[in-house]
């Protein structure tokens, strides 16, 4: 079996930091440098050049993503020093084959990515027919946050093609085995090298990876596990961050320090203290849910004690979130039981039935539906829609590893400013 080749996709925006992650992936054994569309974008074909200058025997791919005006595209990308130019897959026929022939006539080669593709499979053969060099199996990153898998896509190539088969789109060291297995001869790998605080180190465990494709993957989590466990690895600010800085509570603070849950929600509407509703919910509960209460904004009377927080804890209720006060504080801290409130009061209600489980209630200065998940941390706590639970999750892993690579930069001498360029960013 031919050595896979490792494409290592620059997806920045800042061309000194490009050239510096470009250099330690290279030296943990990635073959060729991807000038991705993003740094395209940001810095034009001095991103290239640059890139061609520092590394002359390295593959330089050029991701244009070229979907009109084929000719004078590849010549830009060619003249600049790339070594392979993308293309679109869905571009019309004729920019194909303009592509093909400026590819053939300076020296380069074509990569089709079949991003959005309806009929990969019927385009894939077209493609080859056009003299396209390379199919990329390419699923977006939007796309990804909705659960969609490159690997299954190449799955669908495999076979239908001649031509070299690459794949991309949220690969790490597992996915990257199993593209292997599924037939890949090029692995292009962005965020899980580009985003790491250790670039050579993570690009070294894709190349073990892809050089020894006998991982076995993990058996699939259920949907709930998967973003249960993706959300234990983020923090509340980076689910916010990930929802364009929407979706979190105010006025709460946390009863118990060094605490963090995520599950989805079980709702309460009560009032004035009225402790029926959210005692009641907690036998509704199943292990992992958090439990949401709105004491109708009040907090000179608590709709929840220790023996509510104990019953909650026994039924494995992840965290108890109240708009409102609670009481028996030191007996809640005591047992290191995660829960957020507005304010602690002595005084406890009636148990009168007031009020509803399971309606959407408003908590805190957002609406939370059955089901919303929530993350909850020292810094605060976040509601997400149900439906897009798994894609933010996703999204906030990714900002978290942006921040992981940029505290390296710091670490390393770098400032905040100067790693972001926020002078040539900012918003004019």
């Amino acid at each position: 079996m031919t050595r896979p080749t490792l494409q290592v996709a620059l997806d920045i925006l800042e061309l000194h930091r490009a050239a510096r992650i470009a250099r330690e992936a290279v030296a943990g054994g990635a073959d060729w440098i991807e000038v991705g569309t993003p740094l395209i974008k940001s810095e034009g074909m001095a991103a290239v050049r640059e890139l061609r200058s520092a590394f002359p025997h390295q593959v330089i791919v050029a991701d244009m993503k070229i979907a009109d005006t084929g000719t004078m595209e590849v010549e830009m990308a060619a003249k600049a020093g790339a070594n392979i130019v993308c293309v679109l897959a869905d571009a019309d026929d004729s920019v194909i084959a303009e592509c093909v022939r400026a590819a053939r006539l300076y020296g380069v080669k074509i990569m089709a990515d079949l991003i959005h593709v309806a009929d990969p499979v019927g385009r894939a053969k077209d493609l080859e027919v056009l003299g396209v060099d390379i199919v990329n199996a390419h699923v977006g990153i939007d796309q990804q946050m909705l659960g969609r898998s490159s690997v299954d896509l190449l799955r669908t190539l495999a076979g239908s093609v001649s031509i070299q088969l690459a794949v991309a789109g949220g690969l790490d060291a597992a996915t990257a085995a199993e593209a292997v297995r599924a037939g890949a001869d090029i692995v292009i790998v962005g965020g899980w090298i580009v985003k790491s605080g250790d670039v050579e180190s993570s690009a070294k465990k894709i190349r073990a990876a892809i050089d020894d494709p006998s991982i076995v993957p993990e058996k699939k989590a259920s949907p709930d596990e998967e973003i249960r466990s993706l959300l234990m690895q983020v923090s509340a600010p980076n689910v916010t961050d990930a929802m364009h800085r929407k979706g979190a509570m105010t006025g709460l603070f946390p009863l118990t320090r060094g605490v963090k849950f995520a599950g989805p929600a079980v709702t309460v509407q009560t009032f004035a203290g009225d402790w029926a509703k959210p005692v009641e919910a907690i036998d509704l509960c199943r292990p992992g849910d958090v439990l949401v209460i709105n004491n109708d904004g009040r907090t000179h009377v608590a709709p929840w004690g220790e023996l509510a927080t104990h019953s909650a804890k026994v039924q494995g209720v992840a965290g108890v979130i109240i708009d409102g006060a609670v009481r028996d504080v030191d007996d809640i801290r005591a047992m290191q039981y995660p829960l957020f409130a507005r304010a602690c009061v002595p005084n406890a209600g009636e148990a009168k039935g007031f009020g509803e489980i399971n309606a959407e209630i408003a908590c805190c200065g957002q609406q939370v539906r059955p089901g919303d998940w929530i993350i909850a941390d020292e810094s605060g706590v976040v509601v997400i829609p149900k439906e897009r639970a798994y894609e933010i999750a996703r999204r906030a892993l990714e900002v978290k590893k942006n921040e992981e690579r940029v505290r390296a930069e710091i670490a390393r001498g770098s400032t905040l400013a100067q790693v972001q360029e926020l002078y040539k960013w900012e918003k004019k």
